[in-house]
């Protein structure tokens, strides 16, 4: 058989963060960053899966070999990243039940190009190139596995910026212009402590949230309003009322309020919050800015531009 090499895009999620379960439009980012996979074959008559996962500067991170029955490590070590990976395949197997019954020994090497800890997609882009692989529904694949609403699969194949939303169940997107005028005033700040988003999504589920229809309608209309703000000021405002609302229905304490109460511009928790990157907003100097969240410690300060994926690249 022949090599085969697979790709997904990292993601963002811009508004919609938790409501997003619920049904409300997300206005979610693909990144220029994002994790490949390599797959060889070599003919064998006691074929075994070698699994070897490279970080973003080279170092081979993981590395497992598995039998094809159950998908079992043949040396387990106990390590989660190993269960992980079993688990994925066998959910594969489940959905194409000829997945890897060839006598073919059979070598896959990821590769991130981002560093784990961004919490930018690990987990949705190795399951997306997994089902690609396997001929099998990202979406199923990721319900079976880690949960979500599935922005982050849309993401992983997508372009540029997209509109998603669950209806019905069902995840739906569509391509938007998001490419603001002032895009050279947003940066993404990583906060440096990573989010269990499976844990969110439960945490999420689990609680009893007064008027929840009305606040995914609110959701909905304030990312509508994010994809065709003209100005910064206009941006900040939305951004403000998003972090408000989402603030106040779960009890959480915003992030600008946690770190950067003195900040000139507007601060937005991403994701599940507190956690992985805050979009903020700057209309001082890039310099200016990046020095003031290095003082307050956070020294991954990322502009816009540089991060997020349009479809013109």
């Amino acid at each position: 058989m022949r090599d085969q090499y697979f790709y997904g895009h990292g993601k963002l999620l811009l508004s919609g963060e938790y409501f997003v379960l619920d049904g409300a439009q997300a206005l979610a980012l693909p990144t220029t960053v994002g994790q490949s996979m390599k797959v060889k074959y070599r003919h064998s008559y006691q074929p075994t899966l070698n699994w070897k996962s490279v970080d973003h500067s080279g170092k081979v991170w993981f590395e497992s070999d598995y039998e094809f029955w159950h998908f079992k490590p043949i040396r387990p070590t106990g390590d989660v990243t190993e269960k992980f990976v079993q688990d994925c395949l066998s959910a594969v197997r489940l959905q194409n039940p000829h997945f890897l019954r060839d006598d073919m020994d059979v070598f896959v090497e990821t590769k991130i190009e981002f560093p784990l800890e961004w919490g930018l997609g690990s987990s949705s882009t190795f399951i997306y190139n997994v089902a690609q692989w396997a001929y099998v529904s990202p979406f199923e694949l990721i319900k079976k596995t880690i949960g979500g609403s599935g922005y982050d699969i849309a993401c992983a194949q997508a372009m540029g910026p997209i509109c998603f939303q669950k209806y019905e169940g069902k995840p739906q997107w569509e391509s938007v212009p998001f490419n603001p005028s002032f895009k050279q005033d947003l940066y993404f700040v990583y906060l440096g402590q990573k989010q269990n988003s499976a844990r969110e999504v439960v945490k999420y589920t689990d609680m009893k949230i007064e008027g929840k229809s009305q606040i995914v309608n609110e959701i909905s209309q304030l990312t509508k309003e994010m994809i065709h703000a003209h100005d910064l000021v206009t941006f900040n405002k939305i951004i403000k009322s998003h972090e408000d609302i989402v603030a106040s229905a779960l009890k959480y304490e915003k992030v600008k309020d946690l770190h950067f109460s003195d900040y000139w511009g507007e601060v937005k928790s991403l994701g599940a919050w507190g956690g992985d990157f805050a979009l903020v907003t700057s209309d001082r100097a890039p310099q200016e800015t990046r020095e003031y969240f290095e003082n307050k410690g956070f020294t991954t300060v990322i502009p816009f531009t540089e991060i997020v994926r349009s479809e013109i690249q």
